[in-house]
C-alpha cells in the first residue's frame, strides 16, 4: 500500500479555462516558460483552474486534496480585486445535472488582505482547505479567480500545483 503525505500535481497553464477576458498563450517573462496573458482592458476576467488529482471509488482511497498554489503575475497597474473560490463538483448521473459546492478555504499570509492579492507583483497565492477532501471517482475540483482588471492592468497566470495525500 502506498500511504505519501507530500504528494504534488503541475497543473499547466495551457489547461486553465478563460471564461472571460481576451487571453492568449504566450511566452513568459522568463525564458523558456509559458503563460496565459489577459490584454489591458477594464474588465472582470475569470479563469477556471481544473485540478488534476487520481479519484478513487473506494473510500479514503486515491487522492486526498489539502492546498492548491496559484502563480500569477499582475503588470502594468494594480487589480481592482482579485478572488478565488474553492469548487467541488459532483457529476450527475444519467440524466441528472452536476451539483457545484463552494469549499471552506483560507488564503497564505501573503494574500489573506485583498490588497495583497491584486498588486502589481509576482504571487504565489496558496488556498489550503479548511478540511481536507478525499476526490471520489465522481468528483472533480475546480478554482475559480476572477480579477477586477483596471483599464491598462495585465495579467499572466504561470501554473497551479495541487498538494495532496495519495493512498492507493
Amino acid at each position: 500500500m502506498i500511504h505519501n503525505t507530500h504528494v504534488s500535481q503541475y497543473i499547466p497553464p495551457t489547461l486553465f479555462h478563460c471564461v472571460t477576458g481576451t487571453w492568449t498563450e504566450v511566452a513568459g517573462q522568463v525564458t523558456d516558460t509559458i503563460c496565459k496573458h489577459v490584454a489591458a482592458t477594464d474588465e472582470v476576467a475569470t479563469v477556471n483552474i481544473p485540478i488534476m488529482i487520481p479519484s478513487n471509488s473506494i473510500g479514503l482511497q486515491g487522492a486526498k486534496l489539502k492546498s492548491v498554489e496559484i502563480d500569477y503575475e499582475i503588470l502594468v497597474a494594480a487589480c481592482d480585486a482579485v478572488t478565488a473560490v474553492f469548487n467541488l463538483v459532483t457529476r450527475g448521473a444519467d440524466g441528472a445535472v452536476a451539483t457545484v459546492a463552494a469549499q471552506t478555504f483560507s488564503y497564505d499570509t501573503g494574500h489573506d488582505a485583498a490588497a495583497e492579492r491584486y498588486d502589481v507583483d509576482q504571487h504565489k497565492m496558496t488556498l489550503t482547505l479548511t478540511t481536507p477532501i478525499w476526490i471520489d471517482n465522481d468528483q472533480y475540483v475546480l478554482i475559480e479567480l476572477t480579477f477586477d482588471k483596471a483599464a491598462t492592468t495585465t495579467v499572466d497566470l504561470l501554473a497551479a500545483v495541487a498538494n495532496f495525500v495519495l493512498r492507493m
